[in-house]
């Protein structure tokens, strides 16, 4: 295997497992677009390898912070429209510390059940073990004091 530069690195799309399903996760918020065929307005979801990198993109309001802090497999959409993951599951961390951070998704076409073939065929690069589960995060949205559950 070559070696691969860091802007080359950031760039490659990855099958693995998350810390919710089997998902693509990568730097390249344009490549998930082209691969599952996807409206290119929708935004995806950041996971992130810690506290520290979610404080780099946005403000957590006051109110919210511990529940943020806390969590496990909880997505929260911030004010400003973003949404983010702080991920605690060890086997996906070991990715996300290469890269801080990475746009995650399903993976999947849009709207489409979980292909296996069509998922290895579409990565860059494949992490295994893969695990197939149908845990979904759950998603909240965020307002300065308030929250409403999504999913």
């Amino acid at each position: 295997m070559k070696a691969v530069s860091s802007k080359e690195f950031k760039n490659l799309v990855f099958l693995t497992q998350t810390d919710t399903t089997i998902g693509f996760v990568s730097q390249n918020s344009d490549r998930l677009t082209a691969i599952k065929q996807r409206s290119p307005h929708k935004h995806y979801i950041k996971s992130l390898d810690s506290l520290q990198t979610l404080k780099t993109f946005t403000r957590v309001p006051s109110f919210h912070k511990n529940r943020v802090r806390r969590s496990a497999k909880t997505t929260f959409i911030m004010p400003n429209s973003y949404s983010y993951r702080v991920v605690k599951d060890k086997h996906h961390l070991l990715l996300l510390n290469r890269l801080k951070w990475a746009y995650t998704t399903s993976a999947n076409l849009s709207n489409q059940p979980y292909n296996e073939h069509f998922a290895k065929e579409a990565a860059d690069v494949i992490v295994t073990p893969l695990k197939q589960s149908n845990q979904a995060s759950s998603i909240y949205k965020l307002g300065n004091y308030t929250i409403k559950r999504i999913r």
